[in-house]
């Protein structure tokens, strides 16, 4: 069993850049494939991105692909998602999540077994 918890939200100004944080504790982080998902007010919750447990593919939501970069570190137990450009619909609640051993590529489907409780990302226009 892993806890995930999120860091690095804010209040940011379009055209910023920010890098969430998602720290793992719990034993063996490098046997599941973490992904990122983001919930804006009055919407469901979305894939935004993932990587997969060996850190060597991601797979982005087609949404944000080019603006959004997800990796790991498996030493510090923690992945990361970087946006740049950030416009006011990026604003949401963003979720880290952790799947076992699953390519990036199935992660938008798959339903994650842990999840972290989320940090707010507003941004202001």
């Amino acid at each position: 069993q892993i806890q995930l918890v999120e860091s690095g939200g804010g209040l940011v100004q379009a055209g910023d850049s920010l890098r969430l944080s998602c720290t793992a504790t719990g034993r063996y982080f490098n046997n599941y494939s973490m992904s990122w998902f983001r919930q804006a007010p009055g919407k469901e919750r979305e894939f935004v991105g993932g990587i997969g447990w060996s850190g060597g593919d991601t797979a982005y939501a087609a949404s944000v692909k080019g603006r959004f970069t997800v990796s790991r570190d498996n030493a510090k137990n923690s992945a990361y998602l970087q946006i740049d450009a950030l416009r006011p619909d990026d604003t949401a609640v963003y979720y880290c999540a952790a799947t076992p051993m699953a390519s990036a590529e199935t992660l938008e489907h798959l339903t994650p077994m842990y999840w972290g409780q989320g940090t707010q990302v507003t941004v202001s226009s």
